[in-house]
Formats: structure tokens, sequence, C-alpha cells
């Protein structure tokens, strides 16, 4: 179904929401700017993460997402959906500011979210989620032990999401996700290639799917890596320890 089979009051209903947003897009702006700045100072993440970006959704990148909820809402099955209107645009739509933290390893993210979570929690931020977005069961099981919920999508998305706000009256919300380099990596093709629209080439969406499966084999190669470095360094400092408190030599066995 094409934005064609939009009804007039469905488009009118679209632009006026869209116009909101662009009346208030600089409060979005300055809203990414300040969790990019929370997050990427703080002294407690900056060992945990390789980079942080930020970004406000383009104008029609929205009102792209409203046609597509839109026709969702307006298909068989979804009639009973609430309208997106210009005043509940804000309540539907809560990726408008994003804030994306880039680390290394999956195993960082235990601690990533425990900062994340006290320096919110000290601002007074109010905090939904996380969810994270997998499906590894083997990652599945670690987010839960760590008390994220998490989902599973058919495009073998790959993130942690935080929605977050400065305060429980502001309607503006910023969209915080957690997410490795390999991860990121797929992110970037999948955007590119298969949005906002989704990719009709059928070989590049099965491309996609494989890209997302090297991305996970990367991912479990990286978490090695630095579990056999964390081991290592074990050893070494448990050597150094043992060659500091001095240990017989050979003259003194033969004696």
């Amino acid at each position: 179904m094409s934005e064609a089979a939009l009804r007039a009051k469905d488009k009118r209903r679209i632009e006026e929401a869209v116009e909101r947003f662009n009346s208030i897009r600089h409060d979005f702006q300055h809203l990414a700017k300040t969790v990019h700045a929370l997050v990427s100072e703080h002294p407690s993440l900056t060992p945990l993460i390789h980079s942080v970006k930020w970004r406000v959704k383009d104008v029609e990148h929205l009102r792209h997402k409203l046609v597509r909820k839109t026709l969702e809402r307006n298909s068989a099955g979804a009639r009973r959906r609430p309208d997106i209107t210009a005043s509940t645009v804000f309540d539907h739509i809560e990726d408008l500011a994003g804030v994306r933290i880039l680390h290394l390893h999956t195993k960082q993210m235990e601690q990533i979210h425990a900062a994340l979570l006290k320096i919110l929690g000290d601002q007074m931020w109010v905090v939904k989620g996380p969810v994270a977005s997998t499906w590894d069961d083997e990652y599945r099981q670690f987010f839960k032990s760590l008390g994220i919920e998490t989902v599973s999508r058919d495009s073998l998305y790959t993130s942690v999401h935080y929605i977050i706000s400065p305060n429980s009256k502001t309607p503006l919300k910023c969209e915080l996700q957690v997410r490795t380099l390999a991860e990121e990596v797929w992110g970037e093709v999948s955007h590119t290639i298969d949005y906002p629209s989704h990719t009709k080439s059928i070989a590049c969406r099965e491309q996609l799917r494989v890209l997302a499966r090297l991305s996970s084999g990367c991912i479990r190669l990286v978490d090695s890596i630095f579990e056999s470095h964390k081991e290592h360094q074990g050893f070494e400092k448990v050597l150094g320890a043992f060659r500091r408190r001095g240990h017989p030599s050979r003259k003194q066995f033969q004696a």
C-alpha cells in the first residue's frame, strides 16, 4: 500500500504532526547534545566506550515514518490503533532525538548499563527500558542476567535501547542506544540500504541477513580475544608476584 492510499484527513494530520516537530526541532537538538555530553564526558563511562554519536531525526524521515504507521493503522485488523496527531506525536515517536554509545565487546555492557542507570538516576532523569534487540540465544541470556528485557526482530537488528527524558512533564524524549562496533557496521549498512524504505532487492535483503550473522561471529571473536587477554593478564600478574617473592634457584635445590 502506497502513500496515495492515504485519506485527506490522514495527510492533514501527518503534516500537522510534522510541523509540530519542526517547530521545536531545536529543542530536540539541544536534548541530544545534552545527553551526548552527559555520557561522553562522564569518568565512569569513558574507559568503557569507544565513541558516542548523536542525531535529530530528519523531517522527511519523520514524515515517511508517520505515513507508514498510518497505513498500518488503516490496514485490516489494525483499525483500533489511535491516530497520531500533532498533540500525540511525541508519545508515539520516541526516537526524534538519538544518542548512540559504541563499545568494543559484549561484557562491557554490564558496567555500561550500571553506569548509565546511576548517572541518569543522579540527574533525576526518567528512564524507560532498556530493551535489547537480539536474535542470538546466548546473548539473550546474557542480557536477561542483567535484568534487561529482550526482543527479536525479523531484520536481525541488534542494539540496546533506553528511552530517556529530563523529567516527567516534558514531551521531549531521547533514544539512547548502546551497541558494539561490529553491530554498528551492520547497522550503518542496513540503514543506508534499507531505510527509510525497505529495499526491494531480494539479493540485498539476503546479503544483509548474511552480514548480520557475520557481525555476530565477529562479536564472538572480539569477546573471545578480550577474554583471552584478561586471562593472560591474570597469569602475568600471578607470575610477577611469584617472581617478586623470589623462588629457590636450581643451585639451592642441588645443595
